[in-house]
């Protein structure tokens, strides 16, 4: 898989891709010292994943993956800093893991494989068979079908999955299950993903929006940038 460091101490991404280069199923394909950089590799490589510092001159590393959201597809964001007070504002960027430096090479590997496994590994198994959701409920693990499947909503560090008949928590973040599930899930707003299946209409007054999903009484908001994409998918 291919990984794309973003950090601006040189000394910081020497020690990142030094780490990397003894895990064989990993390749760091740039190295970026700001997010003007960054966004220029992440069109020419396309890295599926983005280690980024969050502490950074210019765009921080928080405010970039946030704008990352707004991409069909974007990379999982794994953020690496020094700085453990940003743990919860970092959490609204919807990332995939969160590690504080100095990062060990086993750290650093079990996050990376967490990541790798919802971003790719299930792709292929999947496009014959109705896909699942893998959770656990009071200490049981449990399986749902994606098509019962409402709507995700990022909160805090949790990512909240309702479907038909109740909710429950998964370990999942938005990104990752939108890279997993690109054709049955669409973004309406960087805290929300509903199911295109359940999809009823789009509603708006006053310059706000949200949807209506069928079987669903929540009434979800919907952000100005996602308002065409719904709109072309109910079309």
């Amino acid at each position: 898989m291919k990984v794309l460091i973003v950090d601006d101490e040189p000394l910081a991404r020497s020690r990142l891709k030094r780490l990397i280069e003894q895990l064989s199923q990993f390749q760091v394909v740039g190295e970026a010292g700001d997010t003007v950089m960054a966004l220029q590799l992440l069109h020419s490589q396309q890295p599926d994943i983005l280690l980024l510092d969050i502490a950074m001159p210019g765009t921080d590393g928080i405010e970039f993956a946030t704008e990352l959201l707004a991409l069909p597809t974007p990379p999982a964001v794994i953020f690496i800093t020094a700085h453990p007070e940003h743990a919860l504002n970092a959490y609204q960027a919807a990332p995939a893991d969160y590690l504080l430096k100095p990062v060990s090479v086993d750290k650093l590997q079990q996050a990376l494989e967490k990541v790798g496994l919802h971003t790719k590994a299930h792709v292929e198994r999947q496009k014959n068979t109705e896909p699942k959701i893998i959770y656990t409920q009071a200490g049981v693990k449990r399986q749902l079908e994606l098509k019962d499947v409402l709507f995700f909503s990022a909160e805090d560090k949790y990512v909240r999955m309702v479907y038909k008949g109740g909710e429950a928590i998964i370990e999942q973040s938005l990104v990752q299950l939108l890279q997993q599930y690109p054709q049955q899930l669409l973004r309406i707003h960087r805290s929300t993903l509903i199911n295109k299946t359940h999809l009823d209409r789009l509603v708006s007054a006053n310059n706000r929006h949200w949807v209506r999903l069928h079987g669903c009484d929540d009434r979800l908001e919907v952000s100005r940038r996602e308002v065409a994409n719904i709109r072309n998918c109910i079309c």
